[in-house]
């Protein structure tokens, strides 16, 4: 049996919200959280998420344009990521995550979810899938903290 780890926590940057998941203790499945409204307390929040789930990294989704480019939405999660760096006791690694919104809100279409009611919850589930991304391929590279940026 494996023994328990801390968990890793993802976040979705936007404009309006950040969506955040976290991985269950043996770090394989990724869970949808909460959604932090993107204001002045949001870094205080993610803060105070890393030390109540005793986080063990963070990881951002970079929201890269189709052509692999730094577009402005990715140079805003990049600023982000640098803010988290520069506070939390922890790495921040970095994800690249397009199309994830995309993709989450296809999900939640398929499971009969009206998109006017998933407007808080979406941003959630893009996290549970960058993380969840980035867990399968943390465990294809036996366990290492990576970062495709």
């Amino acid at each position: 049996m494996t023994d328990a780890m801390n968990p890793i926590l993802a976040l979705d940057f936007g404009r309006a919200r950040i969506g955040a998941a976290i991985s269950d203790e043996l770090q394989l499945l990724a869970h949808p959280l909460e959604t932090v409204l993107v204001n002045e307390r949001a870094i205080l929040r993610v803060t105070e998420i890393v030390q109540e789930k005793k986080v063990d990294h963070v990881v951002v989704g970079i929201p890269r344009q189709m052509n692999g480019q730094i577009g402005p939405a990715a140079t805003e999660a990049l600023r982000f990521v640098e803010e988290l760096r520069a506070i939390l006791p922890c790495l921040v690694a970095t994800w690249d995550e397009r199309l994830t919104s995309v993709v989450a809100h296809k999900a939640l279409r398929d499971a009969g979810k009206k998109t006017r009611y998933t407007r808080a919850y979406i941003d959630q589930v893009a996290a549970q899938m960058i993380l969840q991304g980035y867990l399968y391929r943390r465990q294809a590279s036996n366990k290492e903290v990576i970062s495709d940026l």
